[in-house]
Order: C-alpha cells, then structure tokens, then sequence
C-alpha cells in the first residue's frame, strides 16, 4: 500500500526531505546515485562472501564490510524517518519494510547468543540481498510493470486455476493408466509429473512406460507449449495500456468532445481548441493585441477634410 509522504517542520528535515526523497536536484539525484552504488556492493559482498574460498580467505573483510553497510543503511533510514512527519508511514510501505528486513538480521546476530542458533542467524542474514529491491525505488518504469501486475492479476490468476484443472484431470488419468514402479504412486505425485512435462522441463525422474502413457504426455507437453504465450499476451496488452495511458489524457477537448490527447498537448489534434480549461488561450490575447493596435492605428490616422 502506498502512502503520501509529507516532509515535517521547515528547515533541515524539509531539506533532507528532498534530498532523500526527491530526485530533481543535483543533491538529490547525488544521493539516489551514491545509495544504487552502496546497494550494489553490499548484495556483491553477500554473494561473495556464500562463496567457501572466497569467505575463508577474506572472511574478515567481508566481515567489516558488512558492518560498515549495515550502519550506513541504519543511519540512512534513520534520516528517512526524522525528516518525514508521519515516519510510522514509511515503515508500512514497501520499501520501509525492505529497509528493515535488510539491515534487522545483522543487528540481531548481537542479540542471538550461543553457538545453537548459527543455523538461524545464517538463514536471517540471508535476507539482506532483500537490498536489491531497493532498486526498484530508482526505476521509473517499474511503476507500469507493477501496474499491469495489478490489472492483469484476475486474468492470469484465472489462467492458472484453469490449468491447475487440467493438469489434475491429466494427472488423475496417469494415475489410473501407469503403475506406481513408474513413479505415478498417488495423484499427487503425478501431478508434479504433469507439471513438470507441461512446462516441457522433464527431469526425468518420473517417466511413463506403457505406449497410452507416452501419448497422452506428448499431448500434454504440445498442450504447454501452446498455452505459455497466454499469461505473456495478458501481461504484455496491460503494460501497452498503462504505457498509453501515462502518455495519453482522457480528459476530452471542450470543443469538439475528442478524448486521446497526449498529455502534453495545447492544442486538440481534431479541432485546434485550447485544451487547458484553467488557463486563457494565449491566441485569444494575440487577436487581442491586434484588434487595439488596429484601432490604435485606425484613430492615429489622418482624417480626410
């Protein structure tokens, strides 16, 4: 959920507020470049230090490293939250709880004591390469691949349900045709078979034996290949809308009723009516300005005896 996020008092808070959480100013656009770099080599030190060589031979540095960010991402969010009126907002969007989630499991090694729970703090801090989705926060296109997630979700959620039926009812009759030495040893197991040969992955592990088996996966194989571009063509229509619609305006011209303008049209494509309601149409001060030069020179000119 998304929340409209104010700055508090004026004076510093407010200008951090737009440091921090603008980015049409040299110092603002500084600070979104300087924290991608510092997210980029923090998840880089996580994937290097998962590595057995790399972590006994410069475990310590990856150590400290860690630390370092996790300080500088502690002390960024604490900004975040000071120069913000309502910070408790911040904390229930989305990236408010990327931030925590990426620097919580580091601070909660100092409060794990004891040798037991290294399994636990090992799979906490593994959720600090929830840092990368920081990136998003940066990138402007995400905005319409998220909101044609949102359109095209009853679709797609709709799709699946309509194969998940149909795997099941295929899933059922190789049930019913293989043996379980094949490995169809229960419905849900041939399920995952189903699955697995519909997305034409095949790992091989579950395999039909008898020639009625091998027909209806081959059926069923052509049947995935057929309908993978369905979700794509859903997703790809409602990214094409969202692209048109936060290029183009629904609002229509007050002359001749068209309604597909870009947003950043003056004029109507169809009429030429001045489209901005709340402002005067500059044309209409020009015709002015001539009609009292005209008059101007009108009364200027001799007049004949």
């Amino acid at each position: 959920m998304n929340f409209p996020l104010h700055p508090g008092a004026e004076g510093l808070r407010t200008k951090l507020f737009h440091i921090i959480f603008e980015s049409d100013t040299p110092g603002a656009k500084a600070f979104d470049i300087g924290l991608i770099l510092a997210i980029l080599l923090s998840v880089l030190v996580i994937l290097l230090s998962s590595v057995e060589a790399y972590a006994e031979r410069y475990g310590t540095l990856f150590y400290v490293l860690e630390w370092i960010f996790t300080l500088l991402f502690s002390v960024e969010l604490l900004l975040r939250m000071y120069c913000l009126e309502r910070p408790t907002l911040y904390l229930k969007s989305f990236y408010g709880i990327v931030d925590l989630i990426a620097i919580l499991p580091t601070w909660l090694v100092l409060l794990i004591p004891g040798a037991h729970a290294l399994v636990i703090v090992r799979i906490l801090r593994v959720l600090r390469i929830f840092r990368i989705l920081r990136l998003m926060e940066f990138v402007g296109e995400a905005r319409l691949l998220i909101d044609a997630l949102k359109r095209s979700l009853r679709q797609i959620l709709l799709f699946f349900f309509a194969i998940f039926m149909v795997v099941t009812l295929f899933a059922a009759l190789m049930y019913v045709i293989e043996s379980p030495e094949a490995g169809f040893t229960s419905i849900p197991m041939s399920i995952y078979w189903a699955i697995v040969s519909m997305t034409t992955v095949g790992y091989g592990d579950i395999v039909p034996a008898t020639p009625l088996g091998k027909s209806i996966t081959v059926v069923l194989m052509l049947l995935g290949y057929s309908i993978i571009a369905v979700p794509t063509g859903v997703f790809s229509a409602q990214v094409i809308r969202s692209i048109r619609e936060d290029r183009y305006s629904d609002e229509a011209c007050p002359g001749c009723g068209h309604d597909h303008h870009e947003k950043r049209a003056r004029y109507c494509l169809r009429c030429g009516t001045w489209l901005d309601e709340d402002s005067e149409d500059p044309r209409k001060q020009d015709d002015e300005k001539k009609d009292d030069q005209g008059k101007d020179a009108d009364k200027n000119a001799p007049q004949d005896s």
